[in-house]
């Protein structure tokens, strides 16, 4: 399973969650209902703010780096990040789901409703899916 998409790496969520499920995909490890969202959805929308490519992303996870020194790297290759682009990257993804016009709300049903959830209402972000979907929270 991968990590909370609320753990950090340099102060953005999800961006350990990314690399985790790279690391997992390589070893045969990750489960098979996560493939195709892989370069996707959270992933695509978090290489496309710090403007680097998911596969380029992917190559340096794969290259043996760690969480900080990939986001090093794409804070590098990217672009830098200020104090409010944090705020505004982990406001979005802590939020996402959740009274979304384009799309994200939708989906989120769509995901609860695919997993049987649809009668929690306490879940409301995309966050909140995958910590009750992946176990970590009730």
């Amino acid at each position: 399973m991968p990590r909370s998409a609320y753990d950090q790496t340099g102060g953005l969520v999800y961006f350990p969650r990314m690399c985790e499920k790279i690391r997992l995909h390589s070893k045969g490890e990750l489960p098979e209902v996560y493939h195709g969202f892989l370069g996707k959805g959270f992933d695509g929308r978090i290489c496309a703010y710090l403007r680097v490519s998911y596969e380029d992303v992917k190559t340096q996870v794969l290259a043996g780096g760690s969480d900080e020194d990939v986001l090093a790297w794409c804070l590098a290759t990217g672009r830098g990040l200020n104090e409010i682009d944090y705020i505004v990257w982990n406001g979005f993804a802590r939020k996402r789901g959740w009274r979304d016009d384009d799309g994200g709300s939708d989906f989120l049903t769509k995901a609860k409703a695919d997993a049987g959830f649809s009668d929690r209402g306490q879940l409301m972000t995309m966050f909140d899916f995958y910590e009750h979907d992946e176990g970590r929270a009730s």
